[in-house]
């Protein structure tokens, strides 16, 4: 019998596909039906820091520091779309999706500032959540914020919601960092439990008919996982926290290979809003009869087998293979 389980977050779980952040999390009856098609655990779709200040009217730290601070935040709020509910409810729902499932329940917080907002990660954590993944989507548009400040500002932050929680948290990135590894381990220090590679930013776009910015919502697909299945090889036993891998994850070749590179879950979203949760018993039994073709008996024996410090050629994963790629093009005839 072939071993599907792994560890996350200090949870056991049946299997690496995990229900990334989604609408699907928003309905009951579609919470129901990711656990009984077999994911392992449900991240909850994400509670918006924007949300909690406009209801609470509580201005925080980064809001009101004046000219040192993310200068554009004061005006600029992201349109939360379908996301939007009040923190009040979403606690209501995440207690109300706890108590209808049978797996682990990830509580989700979108935000990149201290404040008294992060009170509702302990507030999370009483609605009944196993853990916390606090979602760190900020785009930086001002010229005088440089990355160390954003990074320290980070670092803080995730030191002060570890600091309000008993839970596991998990912390969400973008790639959008000079140096990942060293914005992991920052993060790591700071008291994260987990780090979930990659988020994905949604483009603006342009209608030129109407002559406005519109936004799209591009879904993932397999190509995409490549971007996090580098850096997961690259981190794989360098920094002090789990390693759930986003973005591109599909097929079961796809949970695979994020094994191999070191992840201790895989996180699936856009899959399952194209195809519906009966991709996740398809892609279980693919899995395992691939495992077993191949005699592995377990998740745990491939984790981190294909991770940089395993592989004959290290250097695939930096510039060398940047070279590689280039010089293997041939004009066609």
């Amino acid at each position: 019998m072939t071993d599907l389980t792994t560890t996350y977050l200090g949870l056991t779980l049946k299997n690496p596909i995990v229900a990334s952040a989604s609408p699907l999390s928003k309905k009951i009856d579609s919470a129901k039906k990711l656990d009984e098609a077999g994911v392992s655990a449900i991240v909850m779709y994400s509670l918006f820091e924007e949300q909690i200040i406009h209801e609470s009217l509580e201005l925080d730290h980064f809001l009101t520091r004046g000219t040192d601070s993310f200068a554009e935040a004061m005006t600029y709020l992201p349109d939360s779309g379908s996301y939007a509910t009040g923190p009040g409810k979403y606690l209501d729902h995440l207690n109300a999706v706890k108590k209808a499932v049978s797996v682990p329940v990830i509580g989700s917080l979108n935000g990149v500032s201290k404040g008294g907002w992060t009170k509702y990660a302990r507030h999370i954590q009483d609605a009944g959540a196993d853990a916390l993944e606090l979602n760190l989507y900020y785009v930086a548009s001002d010229p005088n914020l440089t990355a160390v400040e954003l990074e320290d500002a980070y670092a803080e932050l995730v030191a002060e919601v570890k600091g309000s929680i008993t839970i596991p948290l998990a912390v969400k990135l973008s790639p959008f960092f000079t140096s990942i590894p060293n914005v992991c381990k920052k993060l790591a220090d700071a008291g994260a439990d987990g780090l979930v590679l990659f988020n994905r930013f949604y483009q603006p776009d342009f209608d030129l008919d109407e002559l406005d910015v519109v936004h799209t919502l591009h879904l993932s697909d397999s190509t995409d996982l490549n971007l996090p299945l580098r850096w997961i090889s690259i981190l794989y036993g360098k920094i002090k926290a789990d390693l759930a891998l986003t973005s591109g994850v599909h097929t079961a070749q796809d949970v695979i290979k994020s094994m191999m590179a070191g992840a201790q879950v895989t996180m699936l979203a856009s899959e399952l809003l194209a195809n519906g949760t009966k991709r996740v018993p398809e892609v279980l039994s693919v899995m395992e009869a691939w495992m077993q073709e191949r005699e592995y008996a377990s998740v745990k024996q491939m984790q981190g087998s294909m991770s940089q410090q395993a592989v004959r050629e290290p250097a695939a994963f930096e510039r060398a293979n940047y070279m590689k790629v280039l010089g293997s093009w041939r004009d066609l005839p």
